[in-house]
Order: structure tokens, then sequence, then C-alpha cells
């Protein structure tokens, strides 16, 4: 077992005994030598544990889920390093920022690093990336609209972009023209909306519903 964890902290400490060894021997190249010394406090699951951030990265990439996920970027909303976090805990493909290229990256706590990040400069930029991947992948808007659908009880597809606007005005003018469909988070109490954050993990938590555990609406 690894060194005993203070409370107040997080992750494993060096390495007890003989490195890993990989099956043609040395050290196997997963494996971060500096953190094998030093112990790994990353907020990581325990099977990554003491990996490189590149090994990390290459095995989520066995195992991406069809979803991207697309956020705009016109205000450099706080929002954004928490959509993108989201992203990564469900194994988005990728993401992608629209407008602005640089975005607040601190709600992210550095799980984009292990993502695969698209910029692009407006909303018809996305739309046509999106139209010239393999078979084309549909843009699902994701705000409380007039004339939304629920998301509740749509039939998300496997292959598609979930669009976020930005924390207040939502998605913008041009990119609800761009977005095959418009969904809506049904509500129950006195507010108008809820937090563009929290709107990204329930639809990412929906499309994950639908087809990691094949629930239909």
């Amino acid at each position: 077992m690894s060194d005993p964890i203070p409370a107040n902290e997080i992750g494993v400490g060096p390495w007890p005994g003989p490195w890993p060894v990989a099956p043609g021997g040395g050290v196997d190249p997963r494996y971060d030598a500096e953190l094998l010394r030093e112990g790994d406090r990353r907020n990581v699951q325990d099977r990554y544990r003491y990996w490189t951030m590149a090994a990390i990265v290459a095995d989520l990439d066995t195992r991406r889920h069809d979803f991207h996920v697309a956020i705009e970027n016109w205000g450099h909303d706080f929002n954004i390093g928490s959509v993108v976090r989201t992203a990564n805990a469900f194994n988005a493909a990728a993401f992608h920022i629209v407008g602005r290229r640089r975005w607040n990256r601190r709600g992210a706590m550095v799980t984009d690093r292990y993502q695969h990040e698209h910029h692009h400069v407006d909303a018809a930029a996305l739309a046509t990336w999106a139209r010239q991947e393999t078979g084309g992948i549909p843009l699902v808007g994701i705000d409380n609209l007039p004339g939304s659908r629920p998301l509740e009880t749509f039939d998300l597809p496997r292959s598609c972009v979930l669009v976020f606007g930005q924390e207040g005005p939502g998605l913008s003018d041009a990119m609800r023209t761009e977005c095959e469909v418009v969904l809506h988070i049904e509500q129950f109490g006195s507010t108008r909306s809820i937090n563009a954050g929290a709107a990204a993990a329930i639809s990412m938590h929906a499309w994950t519903r639908r087809h990691v555990f094949d629930q239909s609406p």
C-alpha cells in the first residue's frame, strides 16, 4: 500500500516497492517517473494513478462517446469551465468553443487537458464543421426558448453536438438558426432558468441514459 494521505489531500503517495514493468522489460511507459517518485495528487480515477497525461488521453480515446459539446463564448463566461469538466466526466468526444478563443478555464480544474478541444469563430463555422463530419452531425441546442421541445421526451441521436449558450442570454440567434432542434429542461419551480453548467450536466446525463444504458424516452 502507498503512504497514508492526510485527510485534506487527495491521491496517493510514492509508488511502494519496485516500479511497474512493461511486458518487454523496463518501466511501463504509461507511468510517469516523477509521479512514481513523488506521489500522485491529481483528481483522476484510481485506475489512472501514476499514469502520464498522454497515456490517460490515449486510453480515453479508445472509448470516447459519440456526442460532442459546444459552448458559445462571447462574454468570457465562468460557467464554461464547469461544462468542460462535466464533458470530461461523461467522456465526450470533444468540446468546442464558439466565439472568443480564450475562455475561462478555472472551473475546468485542468480536466480540459484530457479532452480534445476545437475552436470555431462563430455558429456558422461550427455548423460547417459538423456537416463535414462523417454522415454529418446534428447540432442540438439546449435552451428554454419558445417552440423548444422537452429534453425528457426527445430521442437524442447517438452522434450529435449538444450546444449551450452563455449564462444569461442563452443561445445566440445565429446559433439557434444552425441547430436542428432546440430542447429545454422541464422545470417546476419559480425560476425562469437554471445554471448553464447544471443544464449541461443534465443534458449529458440524458444522452448517457439513452445510449449507454439504452433507456428510451
